[in-house]
């Protein structure tokens, strides 16, 4: 292998890069999936954390978390754009000098960085942190400390701005490996000059996850998993429109008061922590002018973690869901699903599986179309099933081939199927 080299069985220390914390569990299902499967081929080996949440990022006895930006100076926080500036232009450049020695020491112990899954290469949060300056400042930290540079199944975009466009390639051009999720990242970076097109495209990493447990049927009223997120306008318009919002929750109740007299239970679901208040929002107007019937249809049972969404997604005969990552769970655990699309990602991953007819756009979304479409959903729920289960199968094998094409290791060494 290239790089620094390889214990026998494998590197000595891996570190990763990425949103890794408690609040997105999207992010937490790349990660977990990244350390199942290096757990299973690489015994023994241990583990580092880089993230913007080092404190709440790593649980595991034998992950190691440390901050995406290492602080120098402390006693200084500035509160104004004034201070700001002026903290920039005095601590910056000995400030960032110490950030890049502190990744140095970091890398200088692990054989590989890698990036693994999850919408990193985008600058709708800033460059800074784990944006695109971050994550170049510290690819390139880990070529120079001889690391193999990975990047596995990343999702890409949007990119708004110039610095961000540039950071993201440049860091992407120092891989020795780089795949991603869906064929519409690759297209992306195509279209704002990045040349990806002999760059494989891998399923997302959290289908490498042990398939969840289906509970055994029992005789309660069909439930439906129904996530619902913060509007997502940034991720395609700069400017979100407060009446869209408004729409996106108008189209959403409107839904869930007919599948409530239509005799279904209604489970609200979030897959980020900053969606708690969206999801309370929803619950409260879903409860305005409702029989006192219909408060029992709706299961006000919170989601803290990514244990917990699972089992809400196990206990759902079907899902109808905006969040990427409650729309691959579900469908990791055999559920039909509709997807609410505010990203490329969504619908790339419904094309994916066959499932187009089954993806609504955000911006268009209509209530009657939504009605109609699960109703086309559940006429057809078998065979949706059975595709949902081939095309999973399917998914975990080009995962396998990943891991073996990314490590170099024995095609004997993987096998998803049976996890």
């Amino acid at each position: 292998m290239e790089g620094k080299a390889m214990r026998r069985n494998g590197p000595g220390t891996i570190a990763f890069f990425g949103h890794f914390n408690s609040t997105n569990f999207g992010n937490e299902c790349s990660l977990q999936a990244a350390l199942y499967n290096l757990r299973r081929l690489y015994p023994g080996s241990k583990f580092i954390c880089i993230t913007d949440d080092h404190e709440n990022a790593a649980k595991a006895d034998d992950v190691e978390a440390v901050p995406v930006n290492q602080e120098l100076f402390k006693f200084w926080v500035a509160k104004t754009s004034l201070g700001r500036l002026v903290r920039r232009a005095v601590l910056g450049f000995p400030a960032e000098l110490w950030r890049c020695i502190s990744a140095i020491m970091v890398l200088r112990r692990a054989q590989m960085l890698i990036v693994p899954g999850t919408g990193l290469l985008t600058d709708v949060f800033g460059l800074g942190g784990c944006g695109p300056y971050g994550l170049f400042r510290w690819a390139l930290i880990a070529k120079l400390c001889g690391c193999r540079l990975l990047f596995l199944s990343v999702g890409v975009g949007p990119l708004y701005r110039r610095l961000g466009r540039f950071f993201a390639k440049s860091a992407l051009s120092l891989a020795d490996f780089r795949s991603y999720r869906e064929i519409s990242s690759r297209e992306y970076l195509a279209s704002i000059g990045f040349k990806a097109g002999c760059d494989p495209v891998y399923p997302d990493l959290a289908f490498s996850l042990p398939i969840p447990a289906l509970p055994s049927e029992g005789n309660k009223a069909h439930e439906i998993g129904l996530g619902v997120m913060s509007y997502a306008g940034n991720y395609s318009v700069p400017n979100p429109s407060a009446s869209t919002d408004q729409d996106y929750w108008d189209k959403l109740v409107r839904f869930s008061r007919w599948l409530i007299s239509q005799g279904y239970n209604v489970r609200p679901l979030i897959g980020d922590t900053v969606d708690v208040s969206a999801r309370d929002r929803f619950i409260q107007l879903l409860g305005e002018g409702a029989q006192a019937q219909d408060d029992d249809a709706i299961i006000d049972e919170p989601v803290t973690s990514v244990e917990s969404l699972l089992s809400a997604l196990t206990v759902s005969d079907f899902v109808v869901a905006t969040r990427f990552h409650n729309v691959l769970l579900a469908l990791l655990g055999g559920k039909p699903v509709i997807a609410i699309s505010f990203h490329h990602k969504c619908a790339s991953l419904m094309a994916a599986m066959g499932m187009s007819a089954y993806c609504l756009d955000i911006h268009a979304l209509d209530s009657d179309a939504l009605i109609q479409t699960f109703e086309l959903l559940t006429a057809d729920a078998s065979d949706v099933k059975a595709q949902i289960a081939q095309k999973v199968l399917e998914f975990r094998d080009e995962l396998d081939d990943q891991y073996r094409r990314a490590f170099g290791v024995a095609a004997d060494a993987t096998g998803l199927r049976a996890g």
